[in-house]
């Protein structure tokens, strides 16, 4: 039986990305991928992304948190889910007792949340890796604001050029010069994120610069498929737009669920802010995890 089995979790969401918050806190078990694929199939608790919290192993931190993807894979960062773990942490009945100031470690690194009201948070992501070999691209490209990769015919493609940024995960960020819901990004994206460039796999956006401070975004997620929002594909393209100078180094974010504001600072810290929201608790069916012994 796993030790899943009737483990209470929350159902939340930021700007529409399905999150499901699990406190193994005082607990020694860690989610295995055969486990996270059989939550995540689940109406009840199916999610974009898990996030699993631990006890802290960095002193004056609060918790460790494990991100899992839809298909089993870990994720170095999820920005929209960092800040329902914020939520949970200070509101809810049962796991919230902290205050308005959060620390929490990732594999990207420590990550500092800080409660803006009752339902929004504002992340600091951290400062966004560049070099090729950071993001990582199997390829030396020396200027990562533009790279060689493009999909559709040679002498007309339908995508070109984009812009590479590791957020903790690696994203590359197509501008385009109309509406990104016009583009068949359920057909496009499986084919990037998979692209031999790509060691790690890539999150695949599509960005229209509407504005000097605002951008519309279009996110295929790597492990989890198109997304209604993804925090730390907002924060790449702001970054990417940035590089190029096709907006400032701060702008309103609109994704299908709704507006994030990314602010990269002079101090190269990302730091992204948006709003949370509790839909269900609920309890795992010991059923659920049959398959996954």
């Amino acid at each position: 039986m796993s030790p899943l089995a009737d483990h209470r979790f929350l159902k939340m969401n930021g700007l529409g990305n399905e999150i499901v918050v699990l406190d193994l806190r005082a607990s020694s078990h860690v989610v295995r991928p055969e486990e996270a694929r059989a939550i995540a199939a689940d109406p009840r608790s199916r999610f974009d992304q898990l996030m699993v919290l631990h006890d802290p192993v960095t002193p004056g931190t609060d918790a460790r948190l494990r991100i899992y993807n839809r298909d089993g894979s870990e994720s170095g960062a999820c920005g929209n889910g960092t800040r329902c773990v914020a939520w949970a942490m200070r509101a809810d009945p049962v796991m919230g007792r902290a205050g308005e100031q959060l620390t929490l470690e990732s594999a990207a690194g420590l990550l500092a949340v800080t409660r803006v009201s009752d339902t929004d948070f504002t992340v600091d992501m951290g400062h966004p890796h560049l070099r090729w070999d950071e993001i990582p691209l199997s390829e030396p490209f020396p200027d990562t604001r533009r790279i060689e990769l493009q999909i559709g015919p040679i002498d007309a493609p339908i995508l070109h050029s984009p812009g590479v940024v590791s957020m903790g995960n690696p994203h590359a960020v197509f501008f385009v010069d109309r509406d990104p819901e016009t583009y068949d990004l359920g057909r496009i994206g499986p084919l990037l994120e998979a692209h031999p460039l790509f060691p790690e796999r890539a999150n695949i956006s599509l960005a229209q610069v509407v504005a000097a401070d605002r951008i519309r975004l279009r996110v295929w997620e790597r492990g989890a498929g198109l997304t209604r929002a993804c925090g730390s594909a907002a924060c790449a393209a702001l970054v990417a737009a940035a590089r190029l100078r096709l907006t400032g180094r701060r702008a309103t974010v609109t994704l299908p669920g709704g507006d994030l504001v990314i602010a990269w600072g002079e101090d190269d810290h990302v730091r992204m802010t948006g709003p949370t929201e509790l839909e269900w608790e609920g309890r795992f069916p010991p059923a659920l995890f049959a398959g996954a012994a």
